[in-house]
């Protein structure tokens, strides 16, 4: 065994422990936003802090820089290994130029900051947060020029590229100008087509408990693993935990079961990318999901593709009717197969984008995207928020938000959370789902005949090939080219919509 082969060896060890302190995080989160009461935010955000630092501290011990010089440049490392050298060089340089002590204050001020918002949120109250999220605003831009400085970008790309590697703000907008030209014009077009042929709307009460049975259904049918995961309520939707134990979450309304049932086949999306992750590469930064546009495309493939096209509407809906029919003929009628398609393909110009439809929804993206932008170059404060917000909120979907804080600016926890550069992915995301999707079902005609009777192996099978399996082992740009035969292209995603929404069907 030669110095550098040891080298990777102990490179390998070291983020291998690494990763499993990472897991330990992932379940300490979910159970935080899941189960924790409500008296224990602050022991419990103190906890973090520390375990973020210790995984700080892991993450940039000296030895990492002896370990990665006896690896970089040894060819008889496969490639799996040296894209695993590489990913972890990223890691190492990115974390060593951060001080410990900014990261602990990062974790413990983004931790208080999440638990407020969900309180502040509930009760319309910008005023008492916003002098948490000045403060977190703060040491979040002091990050992103630290980060800026050692990459050689501004500071709001250095934090773009901790999710989306590679990618720039300028690329995106040139990207999301094009959306920006397009879509309002379209949204007019679609209403005024859906607007002849209305659906009727959903009369509850639907059940909890059984809308939480057909989610297990539909999860169980695309393939999910409950032997290593779990289906629990919060807030927000997420998928968190890891791999090998997946954790997602929904959240119930009784007048309605569109919203859950959709929450937790996005969410399904997720976890299948996670649970499809190359097991012999576990704790391994290679063996990572690619990126939060990668991610967000598995999500948004499922829910906006593949689960609300035709064909997996028809097969949806008699189980919708057996879950919720009644003897009323009216109840009937609303759950029909036509207007459960109806409503699953419903544009609408709305405040919320958990809840927007994929043509509304980019432009909810583009909002956060600039304002985040601007926010952490330090173009806007933290005070600006609410107006600008407002202003483009009419400018872009024709809606007001003044004075409602709740469904404006408070309404998502990223920013609570100290999440800034994440949300060009949802969009990034919605373009790779429609470009993935149309390759798949173009190589394998069998997809959407299989989707019609609630088959999603050729479906999950061609991700998991394609997509799933190769974890971080190349770019996202190479990863979408294997898959595709070119790299991201945003026409897929507006051929998607035409064909979808401009007609009457």
């Amino acid at each position: 065994m030669n110095n550098k082969q040891s080298a990777y060896q102990q490179l390998q060890s070291h983020f291998n422990k690494i990763g499993e302190l990472e897991n330990i995080a992932e379940i300490a989160y979910w159970d935080e936003a899941t189960m924790m009461p409500e008296g224990s935010g602050e022991a419990r955000g103190k906890s973090l802090a520390t375990l973020s630092g210790v995984i700080h501290e892991l993450k940039t011990d000296t030895k990492i820089e002896e370990w990665l010089l006896g690896s970089e440049g040894d060819n008889s490392l496969d490639l799996w290994e040296q894209a695993n050298v590489f990913e972890i060089r990223r890691i190492f340089d990115e974390c060593s130029a951060i001080p410990v002590d900014l990261t602990e204050k990062l974790e413990e001020r983004s931790f208080q900051s999440e638990q407020a918002w969900r309180k502040y949120r509930s009760d319309n109250d910008w005023d008492s947060m916003y002098p948490l999220l000045s403060g977190l605003v703060e040491l979040v831009r002091e990050k992103a020029q630290i980060l800026g400085d050692i990459k050689k970008t501004g500071p709001y790309d250095a934090l773009l590229d901790q999710y989306e590697p590679g990618m720039t703000s300028e690329s995106i907008e040139r990207e999301f100008d094009k959306l920006k030209r397009f879509l309002p014009g379209f949204l007019e077009e679609v209403l005024q087509i859906q607007d002849r042929n209305k659906p009727i709307p959903l009369a509850g009460p639907f059940e909890i408990s059984k809308q939480r049975e057909l989610g297990i259904e539909v999860m169980t049918k695309m393939g999910f693993d409950f032997d290593k995961g779990r289906l629990d309520v919060s807030h927000h939707p997420f998928c968190g935990g890891t791999p090998d134990d997946t954790r997602i979450t929904t959240r119930y309304n009784e007048g309605s079961f569109d919203e859950s049932l959709m929450g937790v086949i996005h969410e399904t999306g997720h976890a299948l990318y996670e649970q499809g992750l190359p097991a012999p590469w576990r704790n391994q930064p290679v063996g990572l999901a690619r990126s939060m546009a990668m991610h967000e495309s598995q999500s948004l493939l499922m829910e906006m593709q593949a689960c609300r096209s035709q064909e997996f509407l028809t097969f949806l809906t008699p189980f919708i009717q057996e879950k919720f029919g009644k003897d009323s003929g009216e109840t009937n009628r609303q759950l029909s197969a036509q207007n459960i398609q109806l409503l699953y393909r419903k544009v609408e110009k709305g405040l919320i984008r958990v809840d927007a439809d994929e043509v509304t929804y980019p432009l909810h993206v583009i909002l956060r995207f600039e304002i985040e932008r601007d926010l952490i170059d330090g173009k806007i404060e933290v005070q600006d928020i609410p107006g600008i917000w407002d202003q483009k909120m009419s400018e872009y979907l024709g809606v007001n938000t003044e004075g409602n804080y709740q469904d404006g600016c408070l309404q998502d926890v990223h920013w609570p959370s100290g999440l800034f550069g994440y949300f060009p992915s949802y969009t990034i995301g919605a373009m790779t789902a429609a470009q993935l999707f149309r390759t798949a079902t173009h190589s394998d005609l069998s997809i959407k005949s299989s989707l019609a009777v609630g088959d999603f192996t050729p479906l999950v099978g061609w991700l998991k090939k394609n997509i799933h399996s190769r974890g971080s082992s190349v770019s996202f740009d190479q990863l979408l080219i294997d898959a595709t035969g070119e790299p991201l292209n945003s026409d897929h995603f507006i051929n998607h919509l035409k064909a979808r929404y401009q007609n009457d069907n």
